[in-house]
């Protein structure tokens, strides 16, 4: 009778010990969960991240090595649309618009949707650091440039916002009233302007960053999207409906020229090395680039990249350029002293925003 009661206890402490190994909570999984993802999230190498706008991811892309990718998970949510780097490089704010934008900015407006917010993530780990729930669609999040603030536009078919944020402790700071319609915000290259482009208004208005006092409302052509910034001094608006850019100097806030294109523009960058101004042609899939001659930007050429051209991005010594084509869904990497792509990438549904981190 001892003997058996001995061999049960031996049975019983084997299953327990077995049993105890396996068990997990739903904590103890949650926290291996996150060590995967830490251990996945090592990103310490030159990178692109792409915002796959249907895939409702961060596509990273390996620089070093362009055929190595890793996902950055959104955590559910919804056509995420343009990304920016914080100075320091070590956080990315992607807005969520819920909305496919790919077609164009010209919403006329997000009642009764849901599920607007900016998101910030950490470069290096993919890792979700905060959240801002908003009320209204929002476009595009943009760090100042030491990084103390985080300036979000959104939108309103009446009188759309600018929202400041603190980074310290994430409060919401200024609230600057600017036209209808509200698209993207954005720095000067110096950082002494802010110009939030009113899609519905066709307009840009010009915002002291210090002041957060709007100085001026700038008259540009119909739909324009974002006044990109330049290294030469100039924003440039990109008119999606009247298939123009407008010239818009930094300094002065007055529009110096106006570019006929002949083409829906989706995103504009300028190349200091070359002195050239980068279109893209959402209509044909290409980039057109731009030289001055006496005076006014002149059409040099163009380079075939894919569907629905989008975003520029180049790198830090401005050997390569990098774009997003969103009905495509790759990204052309182009070397730029030949205008040429020379390498085609895979990425998710619909990509837009593009950024480089180096």
């Amino acid at each position: 009778m001892l003997y058996k009661m001995q061999k049960i206890l031996i049975v019983a402490l084997v299953i327990l010990g077995f049993t105890a190994c396996n068990f997990h909570t739903e904590a103890d999984m949650d926290d291996m969960d996150d060590m995967g993802d830490k251990e996945e999230m090592n990103i310490n190498y030159p990178a692109a991240y792409v915002v796959n706008g249907e895939s409702n991811n961060i596509e990273v892309i390996n620089l070093n090595d362009v055929t190595q990718k890793v996902q950055m998970s959104l955590n559910g949510a919804m056509f995420p649309h343009h990304i920016n780097l914080s100075p320091d490089q070590s956080k990315l704010a992607v807005a969520i618009t819920s909305t496919d934008l790919s077609a164009g900015h010209d919403m006329g407006g997000s009642g009764g949707m849901k599920g607007f917010k900016v998101m910030v993530l950490n470069s290096y780990t993919g890792k979700i650091e905060k959240e801002i729930m908003l009320p209204k669609m929002p476009h595009n999040g943009v760090f100042n440039t030491n990084g103390s603030e985080l300036w979000i536009a959104q939108e309103d078919e009446n009188q759309s916002q600018v929202l400041v944020y603190n980074t310290g402790n994430w409060n919401l700071k200024n609230t600057i009233q600017v036209g209808k319609g509200l698209s993207e915000v954005t720095f000067a290259q110096d950082g002494t302007k802010v110009f939030a482009a009113n899609t519905m208004d066709a307009t840009v208005s010009i915002i002291d960053p210090t002041t957060k006092a709007v100085l001026k409302t700038v008259p540009v052509g119909k739909d324009p999207v974002g006044a990109w910034p330049a290294a030469n001094g100039y924003v440039y608006a990109d008119n999606e409906t009247d298939q123009t850019v407008t010239e818009i100097a930094v300094a002065s806030g007055n529009v110096t020229e106006t570019i006929t294109l002949g083409f829906k523009p989706g995103y504009v960058a300028y190349h200091p090395g070359q002195q050239e101004l980068w279109v893209s042609d959402a209509t044909n899939g290409k980039i057109a680039y731009y030289k001055e001659n006496n005076g006014q930007w002149t059409l040099q050429g163009s380079i075939t990249t894919g569907a629905d051209a989008h975003a520029i991005a180049f790198s830090k010594d401005g050997a390569t350029a990098y774009v997003t084509n969103q009905g495509a869904g790759t990204v052309s990497v182009i070397k730029v002293a030949d205008h040429a792509v020379t390498t085609t990438i895979p990425v998710g549904k619909k990509p837009n925003g593009l950024v480089i981190r180096q």
